[in-house]
C-alpha cells in the first residue's frame, strides 16, 4: 500500500505531503483545484512518462517521492524531472531505469481513470481481462503458442525466400558450375604465387648464378693455398695456443666456430652451382602456370586464399540449388508440422481462455448486480480467427444487456457512460482481487452517474477497501461520504503565484466538504445536516 507521497514544483505544486491510510482515502476538491494534477504526480511516481513541461515554472525540478509498502517491505520510489529534460528515477535510493521502476510499480498500485473506460470500449483489450483473470493458466500456454509461432513463422519465412530466389538460383547454376570446374582444375596451393615468382627469377638468371657462385667457390677452394687452406692453417695455429689463457681459448673457440660454419657455406654454394641446371621448358611451365593464377585473380580474387575462399562459397550455394527440392520438401514438412504444433497449442490456449471468460463473465455479472444493474446480463464471447497469431487463435468480445428483455450485444454499442464507470469498476474488483495489487486508485469512477448508484458505487469502494487500500477522486457527496480518510485539494494565491495543497480532513471538516458538494459554495444547516445523515448513512 502507499503510506506517503511528497510533491514539490510539479505543475501548480510548490510544496505538498499526503499520508495515505488503509481502507477508503477519499479525495474531493472544487473543479480546478489541481486534483488531476495530484493523481498525474502519483501516476509519475508510479513510472508514467514525464517532460519537463511538469517542472514549476521558475523552478529547476520537480520531484515526486512514494512511500509505500509491497511483499512486507518498505519501499520509496522516487522521480525527478529537470527543467533541461533530464528524468531520474531511484528505488530505496538506487538509481534504475524507468522500465524497472515500472516493474515494482505495477504489483504496488492500479490507477483507473477514464482512459480505462475508453479501453474497455475497445473489443481488442477485452482478451487482456480474460488472460488477466486466469493469468497463471494462461501465461504458460500463451507462451506456448508465442514459441510455435516464432518457430512456424521462421520455417515460412525462409520457405519463402527459397521459392522467390528458386528461378534465379537455377539461372546461376550452369554459370556457378564453370567457375567451380574452373578454379577445380587449377589445383590452387596457397602461396604457390611467390614460389613461381621465385623459381622463373632464378631461371631467367641462371646463367649470371652459376658464374657468381662458380667465382665464389673458386676463391674459397680453387687456389693453393686457397682460403679454406690458409684458415685451416691458422685454426691449428691458435688451438696448438689455446691452453695458455682463457682469452686465446675463447678465441680458438670463436675461430672454429667459424672455420666450420664458412666450411658449410662452401658446400651450400657448391651444391646449389652443382644442381643449377637452365631447362628452358620448365621456365615456360613456371610462366604459363603463373599467367594461369593471374587470370583466376582477374576473375575470383586479389590472392589464391581469396580464389579458394569464393570457390567455397559457390560450391555451398551449388550444394544448396543441386539439393533444391530436397531442401524444399524438407521445409514444406516441417511447415505442416509446425502448423499442425501452432494449432494444438492455440486450441489448449482457447480451451482455457474459454474457461476463463465463462468464470470472468459470471463474477462481473454477480458485481454488476451490486452496482445496481440487476437485470444486466454479460458474455464473454469468443470466436476464431482466420489464422493463427503469435497471442492465438482467438478474438474476444464482451457482450451485455442492461435491460430485461433486451438481447446482447457489444459492449461499446450498449453502456452510458454512468454504467461504463460501474463496469470498469466491477472489472477492477474482480482483476485487482485475482492479481493481488494492493493499492487501486481511481480517478473520477463518478463519471455519468448519481443519486441512488452513486450511493451504491461509494458501497461497492468500501467494500474493496477491506482487501484493498483505495484511493479516489470525486466529486460525488454520496461517495465521498464513504470514506475511512478524506483529503480536501484546494488552490490559494499570493502576489505572484498560485499553489495547489492537499489537507486531511477531520470529521467536522469532512462534514463541511460533504455538504459543500451537495449544495455548492452556500452551506446551510440543512446540507450539513443532509451530510452527518450520508456520513452516518455509509456507515451501517
Amino acid at each position: 500500500m502507499i503510506h506517503h507521497i511528497s510533491v514539490k514544483n510539479f505543475a501548480i505544486i510548490k510544496n505538498a505531503e499526503v499520508d495515505f491510510e488503509e481502507g477508503l482515502n477519499i479525495v474531493t476538491g472544487e473543479t480546478g483545484s489541481g486534483k488531476s494534477i495530484v493523481i498525474e504526480a502519483i501516476s509519475l511516481a508510479l513510472g508514467s512518462r514525464a517532460d519537463s513541461s511538469y517542472v514549476r515554472t521558475g523552478t529547476e525540478k520537480a520531484v515526486i517521492q512514494l512511500a509505500g509498502e509491497l511483499d512486507g517491505e518498505e519501499i520509496i520510489l522516487t522521480r525527478e524531472i529537470s527543467a533541461s529534460g533530464k528524468n531520474l528515477c531511484r528505488h530505496n535510493g538506487q538509481i534504475v531505469t524507468l522500465t524497472q521502476l515500472n516493474q515494482v510499480a505495477s504489483r504496488l498500485a492500479d490507477i483507473h481513470g477514464q482512459y480505462d473506460n475508453q479501453s474497455l470500449l475497445d473489443p481488442t483489450s477485452h482478451i487482456l481481462l480474460v488472460d488477466a483473470y486466469r493469468h497463471q493458466e494462461i501465461q504458460p500456454l500463451k507462451e506456448t503458442v508465442k514459441a510455435a509461432y516464432d518457430h512456424y513463422m521462421k520455417i515460412r519465412t525462409e520457405l519463402g525466400r527459397l521459392l522467390s530466389t528458386e528461378k534465379e538460383q537455377r539461372r546461376q547454376m550452369d554459370f556457378h558450375r564453370y567457375e567451380a570446374a574452373e578454379i577445380k582444375k587449377a589445383a590452387l596451393i596457397p602461396g604457390e604465387d611467390q614460389e613461381l615468382h621465385e623459381r622463373i627469377s632464378v631461371l631467367q638468371n641462371s646463367e649470371k648464378i652459376f658464374e657468381n657462385l662458380e667465382k665464389t667457390y673458386a676463391i674459397l677452394y680453387g687456389e693453393s693455398p686457397s682460403v679454406m687452406e690458409g684458415l685451416h692453417t691458422g685454426l691449428r695455429a691458435v688451438e696448438e695456443i689455446a691452453s695458455f689463457s682463457n682469452e686465446i681459448n675463447d678465441l680458438s673457440q670463436d675461430f672454429s666456430d667459424l672455420y666450420y660454419r664458412l666450411e658449410d657455406l662452401s658446400h651450400n654454394v657448391r651444391a646449389i652451382k652443382d644442381n643449377l641446371v637452365f631447362d628452358p621448358s620448365e621456365l615456360d611451365e613456371a610462366i604459363s602456370r603463373l599467367n594461369l593464377i593471374d587470370d583466376l585473380k582477374k576473375k575470383y580474387g586479389d590472392t589464391i586464399e581469396e580464389i579458394l575462399e569464393y570457390y567455397n562459397k559457390i560450391s555451398s550455394s551449388l550444394s544448396v540449388m543441386e539439393n533444391f527440392d530436397e531442401h524444399k520438401q524438407t521445409l514444406e514438412k516441417e511447415l505442416k508440422e509446425s502448423a499442425v504444433a501452432l494449432k494444438a497449442a492455440c486450441a489448449d490456449l482457447t480451451k482455457v481462455r474459454k474457461s476463463s471468460a465463462f468464470h470472468l463473465a459470471e463474477s462481473i455479472q454477480s458485481e454488476l448486480i451490486d452496482l445496481n444493474f440487476s437485470d444486466a446480463k454479460l458474455e464473454i464471447q469468443i470466436l476464431p480467427l482466420d489464422k493463427p497469431t503469435e497471442n492465438g487463435m482467438d478474438q474476444v468480445e464482451i457482450l451485455i444487456t442492461t435491460n430485461k428483455g433486451e438481447p446482447l450485444k457489444p459492449l461499446v454499442r450498449v453502456a452510458s457512460g454512468g454504467e461504463m464507470s460501474r463496469i470498469m469498476l466491477a472489472f477492477k474488483n474482480i482483476i485487482s482481487s485475482y492479481d493481488q495489487i494492493p493499492t487501486l486508485i481511481f480517478d473520477e469512477i463518478d463519471t455519468g452517474i448519481s443519486g441512488f448508484t452513486a450511493s451504491i458505487v461509494g458501497k461497492k469502494l468500501k467494500d474493496i477497501s477491506k482487501s484493498h487500500q483505495i484511493i479516489c477522486i470525486t466529486h460525488l457527496p454520496q461517495i465521498a461520504a464513504c470514506g475511512d480518510y478524506h483529503y480536501r485539494i484546494y488552490k490559494e494565491s499570493d502576489a505572484t503565484s498560485t499553489y495547489t495543497n492537499v489537507q486531511p480532513l477531520r470529521h467536522e471538516e469532512q462534514v463541511r466538504e460533504i455538504a459543500r458538494l451537495l449544495g455548492g459554495a452556500t452551506i446551510t444547516e440543512t446540507t450539513l445536516k443532509s451530510a452527518k445523515e450520508l456520513i452516518e448513512s455509509s456507515r451501517q
